[in-house]
């Protein structure tokens, strides 16, 4: 019986012996953060709808009837982006990439859009890296303001805002000009 109390005590003073030797290792390394930087971009969302060749279309929409929407374009109605990104207002101006997302109306008595776009830039110092905007946007007003949320290429990790203007409006093409702060690493 003794022989069996000192064999099983000396099981157990191994047993613990080999779960205090066998605990995970793991090497810290120091942080050594990026420098932030933040940059300013500047330049035009052009739109077209209902045309020949749209860069917005429906894709879906609620069957409500009319009467209980105030909006001259249905609450619930979602679109499809493919928009260029331009230097300047114009049509002919050089293209320096492109917006493709979607937009759901979301206001039952307003115009209100939230809109989840991804910037591409296509050419020039950022060519290769993008923008993702993910925001309430109150298409009415003539100036506003959307949430800068990610990125990447050279925009991984950013954070920012993006002041809107609507440069242009008619029936079938809208013209925002864009004034971009992104913060980024």
């Amino acid at each position: 019986m003794r022989g069996t109390l000192m064999l099983i005590w000396i099981l157990i003073v191994c047993l613990s012996l080999v779960a205090v030797q066998c605990q995970y290792y793991s090497k810290s390394l120091p942080y050594h953060p990026k420098p932030v930087k933040v940059t300013h971009l500047h330049f035009f969302f052009h739109e077209t709808l209902g045309s020949e060749n749209p860069t917005a279309v429906v894709i879906a929409q609620a069957n409500i009837p009319s009467n209980h929407n105030n909006s001259s374009v249905p609450f619930a109605t979602l679109y499809a982006l493919d928009d260029p990104l331009k230097i300047g207002p114009e049509h002919d101006s050089e293209v320096i990439g492109n917006a493709q997302g979607l937009a759901v109306l979301a206001g039952t008595n307003t115009t209100d859009a939230v809109m989840y776009v991804d910037f591409a830039f296509t050419t020039g110092k950022f060519n290769g890296s993008s923008l993702s905007i993910f925001s309430r946007n109150p298409i009415r007003e003539v100036e506003r303001e959307v949430a800068v949320i990610g990125g990447r290429g050279q925009f991984k990790m950013a954070t920012g805002f993006a002041l809107l203007k609507a440069y242009f409006i008619n029936s079938t093409n809208v013209i925002n000009e864009y004034n971009v702060t992104v913060i980024h690493y």
